[in-house]
């Protein structure tokens, strides 16, 4: 009877360190997963600001431009109406594993960056307009944005595909799944001629 009490003792003790074992280690996957998740955030979180500074350029670049080719209004206004809706379509930082918003949000910002690039176009024709002062200045920091704009996406792209792969692997996903009800994140999609920056070099 003592040795079955002792071997009961031992098996108790034995399934109790490995509760606690599993319980530890699904804990520390589902820290990891808090981790992760907030790293994604951060890296959008870079993204949107980068668009918006782009979006806070756009007015005083229009106004310039408006002012030495005054004729080309609809160039002017669809950079305009781009950019308003690229400032008013919902913002995924809200829920981030939303992949309708995600693509409505990228769309709209491709189609300001293709509108602001028939704009640079256009520019082309006004030499009195491309040796402004004002104008050069924001030319400048137009450039400088969209090359902010694209190393943000790229370390979101990264973030996210540390993420998503950590999320498929077993049995951390599973656990993340199941008990931190974590989903996989949505990433760019290149669009046709989405590899070309757009041209703000003159």
């Amino acid at each position: 009877m003592k040795k079955i009490l002792i071997g009961c003792a031992v098996l108790g003790v034995f399934l109790l360190l490995v509760a606690v074992g599993t319980i530890g280690y699904g804990v520390k996957i589902l820290n990891s997963f808090a981790s992760l998740y907030e790293t994604t955030a951060a890296t959008w979180a870079q993204v949107e600001n980068q668009y918006q500074r782009r979006a806070d350029l756009i007015p005083n670049l229009v106004n310039t431009v408006k002012g030495y080719a005054a004729h080309e209004q609809q160039t002017l206004l669809d950079v305009v109406q781009a950019r308003n809706q690229a400032v008013s379509t919902q913002r995924p930082s809200a829920n981030l594993n939303d992949e309708t918003v995600f693509r409505k949000y990228q769309q709209a910002q491709d189609n300001l960056s293709s509108a602001l690039g028939r704009l640079l176009v256009v520019v082309e024709r006004y030499p009195d307009l491309k040796a402004n002062q004002n104008f050069m200045a924001l030319q400048t920091q137009l450039e400088g944005t969209e090359n902010r704009i694209a190393v943000a996406r790229q370390d979101y792209i990264r973030s996210v595909q540390f993420y998503n792969t950590r999320l498929r692997q077993i049995p951390a996903g599973w656990i993340a799944k199941t008990f931190g009800n974590y989903t996989l994140k949505p990433v760019f999609v290149a669009t046709e001629g989405a590899e070309k920056v757009p041209e703000v070099s003159f």
